[in-house]
Order: structure tokens, then sequence, then C-alpha cells
């Protein structure tokens, strides 16, 4: 794999961001970085999408203009993932003067060769969603099944693009590509809700929603969301009807788009069908994630249960984000629903990272400093079973990615380490000083050493500031590509002073616990 292509969804700027953006955009940055640690050319999108009648109407209400709301909230979702070292490399909005244009010419060529069209209608229109539903998908008490209120009925004229056109194209990609849509069995969802599918409304009528991008040669109608805002992926690479740039011919043939499961439909066949109308290859993957709960439950503005990822790192007084990071990433299986408590999450980084994985370090070179004043010698170099081990984690870990399963690929590197601290209680190297074993002491720290290298680059991803602390007192170039990646790191010599160490993540305590209960 030389070039790694990967997208967030963009988020609505109606509101700020909360847990749930903060799981897509962590899982995401995960994906781009252990990528990064296998190919050289690698691009991160992520942005805001902010046009449309929510920010409109909730900007009047603050009395404030819809552009001065869209900077304020885009200024905090970027302070967010700052804050938990998502390392994008483009942050896109949809107020870009050149996503505009480009989407303005997008909508010109569609229309031009006959792909939208002008419809008057009559629908039931979520505002929530920002879309007309149809009324099979309505709940029995005619609400929407996800914002659980009713749609108005709301008549206009608006343009129309030929969904239907493009569907038997959409499923016959789907069938021919079982990676397409993963987890698979998001697919036959899909497949399922083609089979009833219309064509879409791509406009509003300004009278309705002004808040938009203007349609070229008609002042009445703006450019509607699916348009807008599902061509952020090519407009950020310099897409252009008629030029398209370097960048785009680059990257857009390995772009994979990771998203939530209630946007599914719009990514795999409403983008599917503009994409094939430009004339446009699909991306190559959907990879499809569930929803976060918040102690089991869904979360909701009604039942206040809304958590900021800034405030938990606040809360817990992390200085580093690491361990929301990789409680984050371990909280769901691939593709489905996750939960985020305060309990769980203490209790599971208590576990993994300060005392599974930190304090193997820390002990082990302490060990090494009181027994050998912090120096491997030459005959402290072997070979034990668990480098076997080693070598087949780095191996599950990447196919385990391949397939976009980052729960599983962490626990594999938890479980790594919880055999590399069994092996220490096996051969208790304490012991083996004591009897006065010196070589076969030794022997037992250099190989966990050994194994902790490898593990501080596969949790690299995960915990991108422990990982490095870990490289730094193993004199270590975390920056080693996995397919360089060997069983030996540790050299002899001089390795650590005991002034060098320090815990790389300190437990949370019962105090901490406290605070974050409150």
């Amino acid at each position: 794999m030389e070039k790694f292509y990967l997208t967030t969804a963009i988020d609505y700027v109606n509101g700020v961001p909360h847990i749930g953006h903060a799981y897509e955009k962590i899982v995401s940055d995960i994906i781009v970085r252990h990528f990064k640690q296998r190919c050289e050319d690698v691009y991160f999108l992520t942005g805001t999408d902010e046009h449309g009648i929510k920010i409109q109407k909730t900007a009047a209400e603050k009395g404030i203009t819809p552009k001065q709301m869209c900077d304020e909230h885009a200024a905090k979702f970027k302070e967010a993932w700052t804050a938990l070292n998502v390392d994008y490399g483009q942050f896109i909005r949809t107020t870009d003067e050149a996503h505009k244009k480009t989407v303005q010419k997008i909508f010109k060529k569609l229309l031009e060769q006959g792909d939208i069209y002008k419809h008057s209608y009559t629908g039931l229109y979520c505002s929530g969603c920002e879309g007309f539903l149809n009324p099979k998908d309505l709940t029995e008490d005619g609400f929407c099944p996800v914002h659980l209120k009713k749609p108005e009925e709301v008549s206009e004229e608006n343009y129309f693009f030929r969904l239907t056109k493009y569907k038997d194209a959409i499923a016959k990609h789907i069938k021919e590509n079982p990676s397409f849509i993963v987890p698979a069995f998001r697919a036959t969802e899909v497949l399922n809700q083609l089979e009833n599918i219309e064509d879409i409304s791509v406009s509003r009528a300004k009278a309705n929603v002004s808040w938009g991008i203007d349609v070229l040669g008609d002042s009445e109608q703006v450019i509607y969301v699916w348009i807008d805002a599902l061509s952020n992926y090519i407009t950020a690479l310099g897409y252009d009807t008629e030029n398209p740039s370097e960048k785009f011919k680059k990257y857009w043939s390995v772009s994979r788009h990771v998203i939530g499961k209630d946007i599914l439909k719009f990514h795999s066949i409403y983008w599917s069908g503009i994409l094939l109308a430009l004339g446009l290859p699909l991306p190559h993957q959907l990879f499809v994630h569930g929803f976060i709960n918040i102690n089991q439950a869904k979360m909701s503005k009604s039942t206040g249960n809304v958590i900021s990822p800034v405030d938990i790192l606040k809360t817990w007084e992390l200085e580093i984000p690491d361990a929301f990071r990789y409680y984050m990433a371990t909280a769901a299986a691939l593709g489905r629903d996750g939960n985020y408590s305060d309990e769980d999450f203490k209790e599971k980084v208590n576990a993994d990272l300060a005392n599974n994985m930190g304090n193997l370090l820390n002990r082990t070179l302490s060990m090494l400093v009181k027994y050998f004043d912090g120096e491997i010698k030459p005959e402290f170099k072997t070979d034990c079973e668990l480098f076997e081990t080693a070598k087949e984690t780095i191996e599950k870990v990447k196919k385990h990615f391949d397939n976009y399963e980052i729960q599983e690929a962490g626990n594999e590197i938890i479980s790594l380490v919880n055999l590399t601290n069994k092996y220490v209680a096996d051969n208790a190297p304490w012991t083996l000083a004591k009897e006065e074993k010196l070589t076969e002491c030794g022997q037992v720290l250099a190989n966990v050493l050994e194994i902790m290298c490898v593990v501080s680059v596969l949790i690299y991803p995960y915990c991108p500031n422990i990982a490095r602390e870990m490289a730094r007192q193993l004199k270590f170039d975390i920056n080693i590509k996995l397919d360089d990646l060997t069983i030996n790191n540790i050299r002899s010599g001089k390795l650590i002073e005991k002034d060098e160490i320090k815990p790389v993540f300190l437990r949370l305590d019962s105090e901490f616990a406290i605070k974050g209960e409150k």
C-alpha cells in the first residue's frame, strides 16, 4: 500500500463537539497513524458541515449571523481535536470559498447533463435529518425514527437528482465488491434500502432556507446538503469538473470514508450516485461505526447526558489524552455500538495502561538499574518463545487494521503485554538476582525490554505520548516502520539512569474517580 486517503464525516456545527464526534475522530486518527507506520503517503481529512435550516434558526435565536455561529463552533471542533491529538492533514469547512465554487460547478454540470431536474414536490420534512422522509420509514406514531419528532409537510419546487438512474449500478458495485462496505452486514442493509430508492431533492427554496450555496442562474434556490456536504471529500482535494488537480488524481482512487451508521444511506447510495453521474470512481471503502452510549443509554440532549470530550480530560485532570483515546478506541467492536462510563474508564485504563503496561516497563527498568546499574551486558542478548509471539502480534495487528478492527488490534497489544507480565512472574528475575544467577536475571530483563520496544510501536497510534515516553526510556526510535520492526532493538551498553525512569501513565486514583462521577 503506497498511498492512503482517509476522511471522516464532517460534523454539523449546530452544536459543539460531543463524545460521539470524538469517537469517530479518535478512531480515524488511530487508523491514520497506524498506516503512516506502513506507508509513506497518508492524507487525513476532517472538517465541518455549515449550511442548512438548523444553523439558520439557531443563529437567529442567538441574534448572530449563521457565519458567526459557524466560525464560533468550527473553532471549538478544531480545539477539541487538538486536545485529543487528532493530527489531521486538512480541515475543510463547507463555507470555504473554494468549496462553494466547486459545489456550484458540480451542480451546474449535473444539471446540464440532465441528471438534475426541477420538480414540484410535497413531502414530509425532518429538520433534524435535514431531509424528506418516506412515510413507510416513520414510526407507528408518525415520528422520525432518529429524532422522534413528527416531520412537517412541505411543498416546494426544488431541483432533484436522478438517483434512480444509478440504482442498478450502485447495487452491482456493492455486490461485486464485498469489501466496499465494512462491516459486511451493513451492505445487506444498503441493498434493501436501494430497492425502494427514489430521486432526491438537492436544493431548497431560498424563501424557506436562505443559508446555503446559491444555485447558479436561479436566485430562488440554494444547493441542498447532499451535493454540498458530501462533495467535501473531493473539493478538499482540488477536484474541478473541468481540470481536476494533481492532488485529486493522486488520492481519490485510494479514498476511504469513516462514517457513523446513521449516515450510511447517504454515503453508500446518494454519494455513490453523484459520483457515478460525475464519471468518478466510488470510494475504495466505507467503514461504518456504531454509536457511543453513555452509561448504556443513548446520548440525547433531552436526557442531558451529552458529554464533551474536552470536559472528560479536565474532569480526570489528564494532561495528555492518551488514556481517553485508548479507552474510546477499544470501547466498541467493529461496527458495533460502544459505551462510556466513568467507572469503566477508570477501571480499564488503570488495568491496561498503568498496572499492566506502565508498571511492567517501570519495574523492569528499575530492576535493570538496581542489579546492573542500568546496563545491558552483551551476554544478556538471548532469545525466548515470547519473541515469536511478539512477531505474530505485529502481523495480527496489521491484519486487524486492514479490516478496521481497532478494538481487536488493541486487545492483541494488551494480550502481548499480559503474556510478558506472566513471563516475568514465571522467571522471577528478583529471585535469580538473589540467587546470584545474574546472567539469567539480565537475560529476562533484556527480553522484556525487547518486547516493550515492540509494544511501544504498536500502541503508538492509540497512545502517542505514552509510546514516545516508553521509547525515550528504552533509547528506541519510535518512528520505525512496521515492516522493519524486529526483536533486536535493545543495544548492549548503558541504557538508563535511575533518574530517567518515570511512570509512563499514572493510575486514576480514588480521588480522581470521585471527581469523574460528579
